[in-house]
């Protein structure tokens, strides 16, 4: 139900993740770039086509909108551009992982004959900025190395000298500090960046080409490229769930609950995705789409991916280049069969589907399908006055509208004699449950089948654009004339406005956006979800299960720490890590098998929910 962004800016490289996304800094362009090919390079089958683009056109990421190859040397650009041509991977590498690593040295010497000067630490910040690009390589893969090149960077920045202002602060210049300083990082660049013959790299890193020649086995933390969001979006959707119309409490519901935890946990993924902190939430938030989420390389636009890729799941990679848009979950359950093609007849197996094909999970239990099942079909639509339960427009429909619904139910030749309602059928949430190649997808050879789309429901469909199955059409009216000239409708515009008008009334919802002010903030929202997810240890603890017990426990205790940060109240923040604290101990205890421990550590949680919650906000 939530993954809250903390606003935190990060200065270093790309992070492991727990439930809260963390908002990284800009990247300097060409170290942007450098690190996208890196990502993309690795990807089957590579898109080199973007890759071009992250050095031709502003990088992805970037703090200055310029092309990165305007920032290297002639021969530098050469080198990189015949990489990409020539479609060499090995080459691009060794090209850009030069140009980088020359870059910086450049950035030093000409901060060495300005010292005193205020671009000699211009100069450095550039030579940093760069050099964060292999960062990340050099703390996984040599610890000592990174200590003594944190300290070099650290006298680097504190011997430049300064005039101060009006002469006060002033900072002398230590040459000697500097030269020093700076040896030691161009000697290490220049032996592990800089080789007279670099290794040949199956898997494209900024690991030290020391560390590579060793044959020391080397795992490199997951990580995305510049440019990429995995948080939330600006406005969070608003959730309805069928239990709390109904008057009932989650909290009463511990099947529902545990779904709810699970559906918010990167637990029940493998591989990049578990370690990224990405869990089923990040894209569906709160039932609808996360329309900000974006993974150069990935993505071909906000808010869909390729999720049948090499990234994620290399053993089900398909090896095309397959974006699709992230259909929105609300009313999931009326809108069988699902996955865009139809694939999966039930639920539960397209739950099992995205957790073990998709993103690399292990089997998960029959325990845990049964409450990711049970929570998803809570999700309803949000309300929609303009509508009735049979899906005939209202009164409260404009005429434009009712003149468009004369038009949806029209039969039209280019249509083979259906309407826009014999598939988008009104009374059925206005899907079919019917797959079709409505010629909105290429074959993937000449002669061959394109592929066929299920009916998307158009209830709430205002709030899930772009549209079609890729994400190619950005508006509903665009999607009108698609079909329009497409299917040689013979609309004009009148009726082309009064049909987009109907789609948009049929597709409308009450109050769509979650909405905060005063207590009602952020982290209110979290500590409710929280702490009700929590609540099923009440069902977990009696029958010992150990296994479920540490899915919740780190998914919930390392996120209400860290949201912690969005507090309106920050003088409870203390009382967080504190309460936080506790539920670790009952997993703790729980791991070890000390159930009477693990129990008086839990009455000891809800005793301190009880006392703070008012301070909770």
């Amino acid at each position: 139900m939530k993954h809250l962004i903390a606003s935190t800016l990060l200065c270093a490289l790309p992070v492991i993740a727990d439930a809260t996304a963390i908002e990284e800094s800009p990247w300097a362009p060409r170290a942007a770039a450098y690190r996208l090919t890196l990502f993309m390079g690795n990807l089957t089958p590579v898109p080199w086509d973007e890759i071009e683009r992250s050095w031709t056109s502003p990088a992805p990421g970037s703090d200055i909108q310029v092309a990165p190859l305007s920032r290297v040397s002639d021969n530098e650009a050469l080198a990189i551009n015949q990489a990409m041509q020539a479609e060499d991977r090995q080459a691009l590498f060794e090209a850009s992982t030069t140009a980088i690593a020359e870059g910086i040295l450049r950035h030093l010497d000409v901060a060495k004959t300005a010292l005193g000067q205020p671009e000699a630490a211009r100069e450095v910040a550039q030579a940093a900025a760069l050099f964060r690009a292999f960062e990340d390589g050099i703390k996984a893969a040599d610890t000592s190395a990174a200590r003594d090149l944190g300290r070099a960077w650290l006298v680097l920045n504190s011997t430049l000298g300064s005039a101060g202002v009006l002469g006060n602060g002033a900072q002398t210049v230590d040459a000697d500090q500097f030269a020093e300083a700076q040896a030691i990082v161009a000697a290490y660049i220049r032996a592990n960046y800089l080789p007279s013959e670099y290794a040949q790299r199956d898997k494209l890193t900024p690991l030290p080409e020391t560390v590579v020649l060793s044959g020391e086995q080397i795992t490199m933390p997951a990580t995305l490229p510049p440019g990429s969001n995995i948080g939330d979006q600006a406005q969070l959707p608003r959730l309805v769930l069928q239990f709390e119309e109904a008057g009932e409490d989650e909290a009463n519901l511990p099947l529902v609950a545990y779904g709810d935890m699970l559906f918010d946990s990167p637990e029940i993924f493998g591989g990049p995705a578990r370690e990224l902190g990405i869990a089923c939430s990040t894209c569906h938030n709160r039932s609808d789409v996360n329309r900000d989420f974006f993974i150069p390389g990935l993505s071909s636009h906000p808010g869909g991916m390729d999720v049948d890729g090499s990234f994620f799941n290399p053993m089900f990679n398909d090896r095309t280049d397959d974006h699709l848009d992230t259909p929105s979950m609300r009313g999931i359950r009326f809108t069988a069969p699902y996955g865009r093609d139809g694939r999966e007849p039930s639920l539960r197996r397209f739950i099992r589907n995205v957790i073990v094909t998709e993103f690399a999970g292990k089997e998960p239990t029959p325990f845990q399908l049964d409450a990711l099942e049970a929570y998803v079909k809570q999700f309803d639509f949000l309300p929609n006055p303009k509508i009735d339960r049979s899906g005939k427009l209202t009164d409260l429909a404009s005429d434009a509208a009712k003149r468009g619904e004369l038009l949806f139910n029209t039969k039209f030749a280019g249509l083979g004699d259906k309407s826009c309602a014999s598939c988008h059928t009104p009374d059925r949430q206005f899907r079919d449950g019917l797959t079709y190649d409505i010629g909105s997808a290429e074959p993937p050879f000449p002669g061959g089948t394109a592929s066929a789309f299920e009916t998307p429901t158009l209830r709430n469909v205002n709030f899930t654009a772009p549209y079609m199955h890729d994400g190619s059409l950005p508006t509903l009216a665009s999607v009108v004339d698609w079909f329009n000239d497409t299917k040689n409708l013979g609309l004009d515009e009148a009726q082309r406005a009064d049909l987009t008008a109907y789609v948009e009334a049929v597709g409308d919802g009450e109050d769509p956006y979650q909405v905060f002010e005063g207590r009602n903030s952020v982290f209110r929202l979290s500590w409710e979800e929280l702490t009700t997810f929590a609540s099923t240890l009440d069902t977990l603890l009696p029958m010992q299960d150990a296994e479920n017990i540490a899915v919740l426990i780190d998914t919930v205790a390392p996120d209400l720490a860290a949201d912690a940060s969005v507090m309106v109240n920050q003088n409870a923040k203390p009382e967080i890590y504190e309460f936080a604290a506790i539920l670790r101990a009952v997993g703790d205890a729980s791991a070890e098998g000390n159930w009477t421990e693990a129990i008086r550590q839990w009455e000891l949680f809800k005793s301190m929910q009880a006392e703070i919650d008012e301070r909770m906000f």
